[in-house]
């Protein structure tokens, strides 16, 4: 059966610094027709599991406009320009401005974000032999961030609760609870 979607006719709509957006008309497969895709494409993302010698995982407490809320994620970051040769770099460099830590990464998985509207890739980090930053680099400027120290049994609560809803971070719970069940 064939299932690729070919592109007829593309309009880009923005270009940011962070992402396009495109509309595309596609030729359906199997003679279906035509129909239009609104598409965002994205530089990626690297996001770390950051957990602490006494097994407490560092949260990042932040303001989501897109959500009008306020949610607790593991440290992550867009791939600055560049930064796609070496995605390990900026997931270090991440997790120092954010939390002022640094530590040994491991690549645990890469996933897309919303495969069906976006092709941001993520790639997840692992963090062990953390180690407490003297003179950290500073946050971006455009964030304002809580740093928050929580157990497992916290973590739960505050997916329970709403408070954790992303999926980078439900994820790293999962490999969190996988990681202590084995």
């Amino acid at each position: 059966m064939e299932f690729e979607e070919k592109t007829v006719q593309r309009t880009e709509i923005y270009q940011g610094p962070i992402f396009k957006v495109v509309t595309d008309q596609v030729e359906l497969p199997q003679g279906k027709g035509l129909a239009q895709r609104d598409l965002i494409f994205h530089n990626g993302a690297v996001a770390v599991i950051a957990l602490t010698p006494e097994d407490r995982m560092i949260l990042v407490k932040q303001y989501r406009k897109a959500i009008e809320a306020t949610s607790y994620e593991i440290p992550a970051g867009k791939l600055e320009l560049g930064e796609n040769a070496d995605p390990k770099a900026a997931a270090l460099r991440e997790l120092e401005e954010e939390t002022g830590y640094r530590g040994r990464l491991e690549l645990v998985y890469d996933f897309y974000s919303a495969i069906g509207f976006c092709n941001e890739k993520i790639k997840l980090y692992s963090a062990s032999y953390l180690t407490k930053v003297d003179n950290p680099r500073p946050q971006d400027e455009d964030e304002t961030l809580e740093i928050v120290e929580v157990t497992l049994e916290e973590a739960r609560e505050l997916l329970a609760s709403g408070d954790i809803c992303d999926a980078k971070t439900i994820m790293a719970l999962q490999y969190w609870e996988a990681k202590m069940n084995k």
